[in-house]
C-alpha cells in the first residue's frame, strides 16, 4: 500500500485491487485485517485515520484519508457538492463512441428507490482482436475509456456501462463471463479493469490547486501495451 500524497490535513493512497477501504458490512466471508486499508494504515502511521470516500474492493487507485474527523467532514462536503473531480480508467467490451454520457437512474443498494446517476466518458482507444470470444462474432472488440462519474452511486461506473451493453472487463458481478475469462486466461490480465486514476480539487485549507494521480502499475502497463499494439 503506497501513500502518494500527504500534507497536514489529508493523504492519498494507491489502493491495490482486492483491498477493502474499511471493514465490509455485508461480506459473506471474513476479511483478514491485512486486506483492509483502514487497519493497514493505522498500523503503518501509528495513529487513527479516516477514509473520506470509498472504492469497491476490485477497483484499484486513489483513496483519500484524513488524520482527524473535522478534516474528514470538510473533504466529504467537497465530494457531496461535486467540487472534487474524479477520473477513472476502464476497459469495456465493444466499441464505444468517441465520448458520451450515461444518464440512467440507479437503484440504491438494498432498496428499489431510484437515484439520479450520471457518468461521462471519453474514448482513449479501440482495439479489435482476431478471437471469437463470445458466440456471436468472429472477432472481439474493446474500448479503453476515461470515465468521470458526476454522481457517486454504489457500483455506478460498473452498472452504468453494463446498462448500455458495454460491461467492464473483469467485472464478475455485472460483466461478461466469456470476455472476463479471455482476459484472465489468454491475455494474462486478471481482475476488474477499473482504476481511480486522478483527483482534482482546490485545497480547502491552502486554496492551492491539487491534482493527485495514481502511479503506473503492472495491469495497466499490460493494458496500455495491448491497446498500443492492436489499437485503432
Amino acid at each position: 500500500m503506497e501513500i502518494i500524497y500527504k500534507d497536514d490535513y489529508f493523504f492519498a493512497i494507491n489502493k491495490p485491487s482486492g483491498f477493502f477501504v474499511h471493514p465490509p458490512e455485508l461480506s459473506p466471508y471474513p476479511v483478514p485485517p491485512e486486506k483492509i486499508c483502514l487497519y493497514v494504515l493505522r498500523d503503518l502511521l501509528k495513529q487513527d485515520v479516516f477514509p473520506v470516500h470509498r472504492l469497491d474492493a476490485p477497483t484499484s487507485g486513489l483513496v483519500l484519508f484524513t488524520m482527524d474527523k473535522p478534516a474528514t467532514r470538510e473533504l466529504s462536503r467537497l465530494f457531496m457538492e461535486r467540487k472534487i473531480s474524479k477520473s477513472y480508467l476502464a476497459v469495456a467490451r465493444g466499441h464505444l463512441q468517441t465520448e458520451g454520457q450515461i444518464d440512467i437512474p440507479l437503484e440504491i443498494a438494498g432498496f428499489d428507490d431510484l437515484q439520479e446517476s450520471l457518468t461521462r466518458y471519453r474514448t482513449i482507444k479501440h482495439i479489435e482482436l482476431p478471437f471469437a470470444v463470445g458466440k456471436k462474432y468472429a472477432t472481439s472488440r474493446y474500448t479503453m475509456v476515461e470515465v468521470n462519474p458526476v454522481t457517486g452511486r454504489w457500483h455506478q461506473i460498473r452498472r452504468h456501462f453494463d446498462r448500455i451493453a458495454h460491461p467492464l472487463i473483469g467485472d464478475i458481478e455485472h460483466g461478461d463471463t466469456y470476455h472476463n475469462r479471455f482476459f484472465r486466461d489468454e491475455l494474462q490480465i486478471p481482475g476488474l479493469c477499473l482504476k481511480a486514476q486522478s483527483l482534482s480539487f482546490i485545497h480547502p485549507w491552502t486554496n492551492q490547486d491539487i491534482k493527485i494521480e495514481a502511479p503506473a502499475c503492472e495491469k495497466w502497463t499490460k493494458l496500455e501495451k495491448l491497446f498500443s499494439a492492436s489499437g485503432v
